[in-house]
């Protein structure tokens, strides 16, 4: 890990964290923790439904890409359908990134510079993979679990099997790749009463890294 502070390229002008992780790992949990003690947090999967719900400004490039098969009846993308697909095929998993993510790319700007807060966190979950978040933020934070609690957590709450969510998370960074990457670790391994202690700790650091700016 990384230990200086806000050694990044900044391409915001505010001190900013990316938050990822591997699913199940948390992220929200602790996204929201962060937002109660006043840090300004965007979501970027948040945003990706919001572009590809009904009316979304992603569903006309999605339809001519995809064709309106992978649109359901409420005229939002077939997440579901989506989801099978790009998980097999890795090139249609490329041909919708390329849709969505420079949409997310402007959505996210739009939103930092509306946001309130002494410093921005962006819920990235794919921040390591893609490259290019790295260089936008001036730290990496990862919330990090058990492979086993992930499993578990994602079959409990989105009802998949454990061969389900293991496919998913062969799509993504691996553990040791996240922690390579991290400034800063979490680890979430579901005892509240662990969790809030780390997150008052870094939001004091951050606040500090936040007034060098």
């Amino acid at each position: 890990m990384q230990h200086d502070a806000a050694h990044k390229s900044q391409a915001l002008p505010r001190f900013s964290v990316g938050l990822t992780g591997g699913i199940g790992s948390g992220k929200t949990t602790v996204a929201n923790m962060f937002s109660r003690l006043g840090a300004a947090v965007i979501d970027t999967d948040a945003i990706a439904h919001q572009l590809s719900a009904a009316g979304g400004i992603a569903i006309a490039p999605i339809i001519a890409e995809f064709g309106d098969s992978f649109i359901d009846a409420s005229g939002a993308m077939d997440r579901s359908r989506m989801r099978a697909l790009v998980f097999s095929d890795a090139n249609a998993r490329k041909r919708l990134e390329a849709i969505l993510h420079p949409l997310i790319r402007s959505e996210t700007e739009g939103a930092a510079e509306q946001a309130r807060g002494p410093y921005l966190i962006f819920v990235v979950p794919l921040l390591i993979e893609s490259g290019d978040w790295k260089h936008r933020v001036n730290r990496v934070l990862a919330v990090d679990c058990d492979e086993q609690i992930q499993i578990q957590r994602v079959m409990q709450r989105n009802a998949m099997s454990e061969s389900q969510v293991r496919a998913i998370m062969a799509t993504q960074a691996s553990r040791q790749q996240r922690l390579q990457a991290a400034d800063d670790v979490i680890l979430n391994d579901g005892d509240q009463a662990a969790l809030a202690p780390q997150i008052t700790q870094l939001h004091t650091r951050y606040l500090s890294f936040a007034d060098l700016l």
